[in-house]
């Protein structure tokens, strides 16, 4: 009977494209036994963990859409390298403030220190925060561009 009624919850979850509640609700059902938890506080946990892979789901499809050529971050970032711009102004970056305010950021300076980097972290942040980026190389564009006005 159990068994039966478990079978139809999953198919009603596939129905309303619940996804990850499929693979949680075995684990979750026995910690909610053992737990001794009401039934809204294992629909919370349920639902949060629906939520939780969405958002997992939906980065790492805009990580893919983005097109890095590798992940970098600001972590990994040397600052020793960076001599033309203050740590605290290439830090503020992160922030992603400059996004809301609409302006646009234009790194300059001589090859390998790390401008590609720089930018590659600031797509990767703006990922995290669920905003859409697409990287491409300054030569790329410029062909795109030539190639489209033919």
């Amino acid at each position: 009977m159990m068994e039966l009624q478990h079978q139809r919850l999953m198919v009603l979850a596939g129905q309303l494209q619940l996804e990850s509640l499929i693979s949680a609700a075995p684990a979750l059902s026995q910690q909610a036994v053992d737990q001794e938890w009401s039934y809204m506080d294992f629909l919370e946990h349920l639902l949060h963990e629906e939520k939780l892979a969405r958002h997992q789901r939906k980065q790492a499809m805009y990580t893919r859409m983005a097109a890095f050529p590798a992940v970098k971050t600001f972590e990994e970032y040397d600052f020793t390298f960076a001599t033309g711009a203050p740590q605290k102004q290439l830090q503020s970056l992160r922030s992603l403030s400059f996004i809301e305010r609409n302006e646009n950021i234009v790194l300059l300076g001589p090859s390998g220190v790390g401008k590609t980097h720089l930018a590659i972290a600031m797509g990767y942040e703006a990922v995290r925060a669920g905003i859409k980026v697409r990287f491409t190389t300054a030569a790329d564009l410029l062909l795109q561009l030539s190639t489209a006005q033919r």
